[in-house]
């Protein structure tokens, strides 16, 4: 098929009859045993996800990782900080699901890690409220080369009829950024907000049994060393490049990755706009209705001050908005952002939200709650 492009990557799909199916999949059993592990709690657990270190550098997003996250519902979480609602963000997913290894002997969860490329899989996994449907098994591949296999050996079911209810069903990639910021009632208390700004969404119906997708990553800003490379680099993004820390990363990434932003800009236009409206129709009314009276001398001069006054708060709204806009990464930018109406799209992480709470196998000590998602505008 067809690379279809989704900004940061582009994927290709390969039917069951395609020789490419076969071989982006992955004989495990042909590999040196040494190398294969067997997550022992993984595989007769539901609901869990543990730590596994790459042996090589992964670029994903153009950020390089060197540990990721393996869980049971079938995909890989990417995130440094380990919160209970992985499945939100930040993900590889092959084929995200409510799958239960525990519910079968037969059922494992395996990786292997060459040096070069770590293959994670699922094998003869079950649904846990489907166990009838038969066992799914299928892997993910990632290259140190930034590339990414989804390969599907066992899908007994058309994925798009898999319920959804007690657990997201997911295919594609997910990635965002953290945000800290101190909260000054609360001392020595930090509140950490996750801003998810693109995800890769792969067609279902494509996803059968003896397929496979490829994704390759596209050129990020990250990849620049120099001023000079970043200013003319010729890629999808508009990259720019930080003086004071001497390399193009969060600072241009994040003029590239606030797709959030434009949202808020829009809106802060659209309040703008209409403020605008209404008070030139109030101020031109009751300014129609002085002349017609004959009104008295301090009442025009209200009038005017008044007019001067909106005028001048609208130019600063406008000011404030450009600003904002070409600087979202900004204190002012982060500021309108976490104080926006509830009406704008978030999500706070907690028990019953109706996302599946994953708990780490081994677990690190990082803060698992508290976490704000920002869904994608």
């Amino acid at each position: 098929m067809e690379d279809t492009d989704h900004n940061y990557y582009t994927s290709k799909t390969f039917g069951p009859s395609d020789p490419m199916s076969k071989e982006l999949w992955v004989n495990i059993d042909q590999m040196e045993k040494d190398n294969v592990k067997i997550h022992g709690i993984l595989s007769n657990t539901h609901r869990q996800a543990a730590r596994v270190n790459l042996s090589f550098d992964f670029p994903f997003y153009g950020h390089l990782l060197r540990e990721i996250t393996v869980a049971t519902g079938g995909f890989i979480y990417t995130g440094d900080v380990v919160h209970r609602m992985l499945t939100a963000t930040q993900y590889i997913a092959p084929l995200m699901a409510n799958f239960d290894p525990s519910l079968s002997r037969n059922s494992t969860v395996i990786y292997f890690d060459n040096g070069t490329a770590l293959v994670v899989q699922w094998d003869h996994v079950h649904l846990q409220d489907s166990y009838n449907q038969g066992s799914f098994t299928f892997q993910a591949t990632l290259h140190s080369d930034g590339r990414i296999v989804f390969a599907y050996k066992e899908v007994p079911v058309q994925i798009a009829k898999i319920s959804s209810v007690n657990h997201p069903v997911k295919v594609g990639l997910s990635d965002a950024f953290v945000v800290v910021h101190k909260i000054q009632q609360i001392p020595n208390v930090r509140r950490k907000t996750i801003y998810e700004y693109h995800r890769v969404e792969l067609l279902k119906t494509k996803i059968t049994s003896s397929t496979a997708v490829e994704m390759m990553p596209l050129p990020t800003c990250l990849q620049f060393t120099s001023c000079t490379s970043c200013i003319a680099s010729q890629i999808n993004f508009n990259c720019s490049w930080c003086h004071r820390l001497l390399q193009a990363m969060q600072l241009c990434v994040y003029k590239d990755r606030l797709v959030y932003s434009d949202s808020i800009i829009s809106e802060l236009n659209c309040i703008s706009a209409q403020n605008y409206k209404y008070c030139k129709m109030c101020v031109s009314a009751p300014a129609a209705k002085s002349t017609a009276e004959d009104s008295t001398h301090p009442l025009r001069m209200g009038l005017i001050l008044g007019m001067v006054l909106l005028l001048l708060v609208m130019v600063a709204i406008v000011l404030v908005t450009v600003y904002i806009y070409h600087h979202p990464s900004s204190a002012a930018g982060l500021f309108f952002i976490e104080r926006r109406p509830s009406r704008w799209p978030a999500m706070k992480f907690r028990r019953g939200s109706g996302h599946p709470a994953y708990a780490e196998v081994e677990p690190m000590g990082q803060e698992k709650e508290g976490f704000i998602e920002s869904e994608q505008c």
